[in-house]
Order: structure tokens, then C-alpha cells, then sequence
């Protein structure tokens, strides 16, 4: 009988495709070894949505003396409050503008969301080649973007919009094909409870929120932020994803950052993240890692939408390019930062920004989308101009400036063909003593190529 039992218990766990050992326990140790979906590590291009009741002051300050995280326009009602240098200008322009008595507060029936078409930002997020969306939907003033019942009268159906922000742009990223993922904060920066009893907070507030968030909407990641205040055994992160992985509706397949506690950014958790190449201290833009990676940051110097950007202010689409290039050649993701307005568009810029990146991709997204780094690839530094990505046996090399002479290729096999991907030409190439040499080639103003990167596919050249 016992070995029956034992024999049931096996065949169980053997069909579920889940054995014994698979159960993650709510320890890092445990957690850190559930590997981050393929899914992810695949898509390599995502598309970030900071959107609530900030985005109607939408103001934060400018240029280049500004450090980077005073330039965040989603930080307006704590940098108004705060006794610093960039605290003084948010205040000065606060009460310029609003008035000293005007409470941040005072901005939630403004954020109406009047012109939200689900639909027409979801067929513009699929159409910059990005493979998965992540939206704010509770940042760290607490507004939520749904229903929540832990934020009452402090929500998107309650207040301003009267509308499920999520569930709506849920509904219409996934029906375009692309992954959903949604942001959570984890603390709150004025919130009564998480000033006075930690504890509370966490049990009948944060938690019961979050899990509800998962429960209703079933996010395909779980970006969590606001966590470095406290540690991950404070904010009860172990205990939370491990009801996450193993219980969770969407247990199989969900995404997780890093950011869980004080103790775990670039140390445990799912994806390592940096904004703005800011985490990643040692040579933070040349530096290849082995642990999935996201690089996330605005098109401009903020998050939330900010009216005092000027076009200087933001990338262009060739730098763009380049950024995302670079990501990938170094194992990582990149995650890019949109703002809308408070009425619901998506700023004119924005756009074009992002319909140029799915230009580029449309023609050279095979050297990007499920790709892996190349580990004869040249150092990269601050002046590398030619990446390289690998997929199977074929190598990509991607030229962010056009190659002036001859590029030369060593350690491959002799390929089976060399091509411009968006080039119909026929390309000159020698190869001797395992290495190729690549003659440019010369175009016309008529030939279908990229003007902000270029790939040159080399076919069966690596084993």
C-alpha cells in the first residue's frame, strides 16, 4: 500500500509537470531558482506607461544641471514637499500656477481621460515592434488606475475618469497579440497607515491590493517599485511570490522584477532592472550580464508626461535605435517610457518615436526578437558603432553608423550567405583563414534600408 501511494504521488506529480520539488518556497533562495519565462527574455522591446493623477500638473524641471530623478514629472506631490533644491523649484511652480492651498489632491477630477481609446493606443504600441506593454497601475502618491477596494475614492472608477484604465487597455494590448504587464508601488508615499503602522499597512492594505490586482487581471509581469524603504522580509515579498508561483492565476507564466526590498535590487528576484543606466554602477553601459536585464527610462528626462520638456529634450528615434541595440548586444531588455496626457493621448512626438522604432524593426526586428549575445562579440565600449546578436547558428552584425570600409569578421565558419537585411543587392565577401570580410555596399535613395542602423546577416557561421 505505502509503495502504491508512492507510486500515485510520482505518476501525480510526473503529469502535472509540476514534481515535488518544483513548489517555491517563500524564501530567495527558493525563488531565485524559478527561471524567468522565455517569454521575456525573447521579446526584447517593451513599451512603459506612467499615467495618473500626475500627468495633470505634468511638470517637473529641465536640462542638463538637473540630476535625473528630480527630472520625474510622476514625483510632483512628494518633490513639492521635499526640502531640497529641486523640491524649491516644484514648489515655486506649484504656487505660481496653483496656489500655495491647491492640494495635489485637488488634481484628481482633472484627470479625466476624456480622449482614452484603448484600441488606438494598443495599434500604436503593436505597431513600434515592442512585444509587451507594462502600465502604471498604482504608482507611489497611491491613485490606482482600477477599481481597487483598498483605494477608496482614490481610484480611476471613483474619481477623474470613472473608468477601469486597466482592465480597458488590458483587454485591448492583448487582443494586438502583445503581453500585458502592470507596475505596482509598494509603499505610498502619504498614505495614513504606511506612515504610522508598517505592519497594517502591508497586511490589510499592500498585499490584499496587489493580490486582488493579479487576480483580476492576470498580468503577464508584475513590476513591482517603491520598495527600498524597507526590506523584503518588512514588506512580506517572500511570502507574496510564493502564493505568486504557486497559487497565482497566472503561476506559470508571470514575469517579476527585482525590486522587492532594500536587500534585493540586483540580487534577487526575477529581471534585473536600471533606469537611465543608473543601476548598474560598473561600466553600466559597456557591461555584458549573464542575468536577465531591463533597462527602462522615459523618451525624454521623465516617466510621466511633462510639458516643460522641450523637442531637445527627447531622443530622437536614431538614438532610440541605437539604445535599444545596445541593450540587446549586452543580453538585456529595453523598456520605453511613454507618458500620456491626462485627457488620454499620447503626446504627437511620443508617437512618432515609436512608429519610427517599428520601422526599423519591421525590417531588421530578426537581428533583435529572440536573440542572444554573441560571446566572441568585441568588448563594448562608449565608441563600439557595430554590435553583434546571435540566433542559432546565423550571426547578426548591426552597424549604428554605415560602415566607410570593409568590415572584418573572425573566429566564424565560412557562411553559408551574407545579405543587408532591407537590401536586395548582392553583397562582395571574401573569407580566409576563418575570417570574412564584408565589402559595404553602395545605395540609392530607392533601396528599402534603415537610415539608423544597419544588419548584416551572416547565415550558418557559428557553431
Amino acid at each position: 500500500m505505502k509503495l502504491l501511494c508512492l507510486f500515485t504521488i510520482t505518476t501525480f506529480c510526473f503529469i502535472s509537470k509540476v514534481s515535488c520539488q518544483d513548489k517555491v518556497e517563500p524564501n530567495w533562495e527558493s525563488i531565485d531558482r524559478r527561471p524567468v519565462p522565455k517569454w521575456f527574455t525573447d521579446a526584447k522591446f517593451g513599451i512603459f506607461i506612467h499615467w495618473g493623477v500626475y500627468s495633470v500638473p505634468a511638470w517637473a524641471p529641465t536640462g542638463d544641471s538637473i540630476p535625473v530623478y528630480s527630472k520625474y514629472s510622476e514625483w510632483y506631490w512628494y518633490r513639492k514637499n521635499e526640502k531640497s533644491v529641486a523640491g524649491e523649484l516644484f514648489r515655486q511652480h506649484h504656487n505660481k500656477v496653483y496656489g500655495e492651498n491647491f492640494q495635489y489632491q485637488d488634481f484628481a477630477p482633472g484627470f479625466k481621460a476624456e480622449n482614452f481609446e484603448p484600441a488606438d493606443w494598443a495599434n500604436l504600441l503593436a505597431a513600434s515592434g515592442a512585444k509587451y506593454v507594462v502600465l502604471t497601475s498604482k504608482h507611489h502618491d497611491g491613485f490606482a488606475l482600477w477599481p481597487s477596494p483598498q483605494s477608496w475614492n482614490w481610484n480611476s472608477m471613483d474619481i477623474g475618469p470613472h473608468k477601469d484604465l486597466v482592465g480597458e487597455l488590458s483587454q485591448a494590448v492583448r487582443a494586438k497579440g502583445l503581453h500585458m504587464g502592470l507596475y505596482f508601488s509598494l509603499y505610498e508615499w502619504y498614505n495614513p497607515l504606511y506612515k504610522t503602522n508598517l505592519q497594517q499597512y502591508v497586511d490589510e492594505h499592500m498585499l490584499p491590493q496587489v493580490t486582488d490586482l493579479v487576480t483580476r487581471y492576470k498580468p503577464d509581469i508584475l513590476w513591482a517599485d517603491g520598495e527600498w524603504e524597507h526590506t523584503s522580509k518588512e514588506w512580506k515579498s517572500p511570502q507574496f511570490l510564493s502564493w505568486l508561483f504557486n497559487e497565482s492565476p497566472v503561476k506559470n507564466n508571470i514575469v517579476i522584477n527585482d525590486r522587492w526590498g532594500s536587500d534585493t535590487r540586483v540580487k534577487h528576484g526575477g529581471v534585473y532592472t536600471t533606469e537611465y543606466d543608473l543601476v548598474f554602477q560598473e561600466n553600466a553601459k559597456t557591461k555584458t550580464i549573464t542575468h536577465p536585464w531591463e533597462e527602462c527610462r522615459g523618451i525624454g528626462g521623465s516617466f510621466g508626461y511633462n510639458r516643460a520638456e522641450k523637442s531637445e529634450d527627447y531622443a530622437s528615434s536614431q538614438q532610440l535605435v541605437h539604445m535599444l541595440v545596445e541593450k540587446v548586444a549586452r543580453g538585456g531588455n529595453l523598456l520605453l517610457d511613454i507618458g500620456p496626457t491626462a485627457d488620454g493621448r499620447i503626446p504627437v512626438i511620443m508617437q512618432q518615436r515609436l512608429k519610427d522604432m517599428g520601422k526599423w524593426l519591421l525590417i531588421n526586428g530578426e537581428a533583435i526578437y529572440e536573440t542572444d549575445t554573441w560571446k566572441d562579440a568585441p568588448q563594448i565600449t562608449n565608441q563600439t558603432t557595430l554590435f553583434f546578436t546571435r540566433k542559432g547558428k546565423n550571426l547578426y552584425a548591426i552597424a549604428t553608423r554605415f560602415p566607410d570600409k570593409p568590415i572584418t569578421l573572425a573566429n566564424i565558419k565560412a557562411p553559408e550567405k551574407v545579405s543587408l537585411l532591407g537590401y536586395n543587392g548582392k553583397l562582395k565577401t571574401s573569407f580566409k583563414n576563418n575570417s570574412l570580410t564584408i565589402q559595404p555596399p553602395a545605395f540609392t535613395v530607392s533601396d528599402n534600408t534603415s537610415a539608423d542602423a544597419w544588419v548584416f546577416k551572416i547565415e550558418n557561421a557559428l557553431n
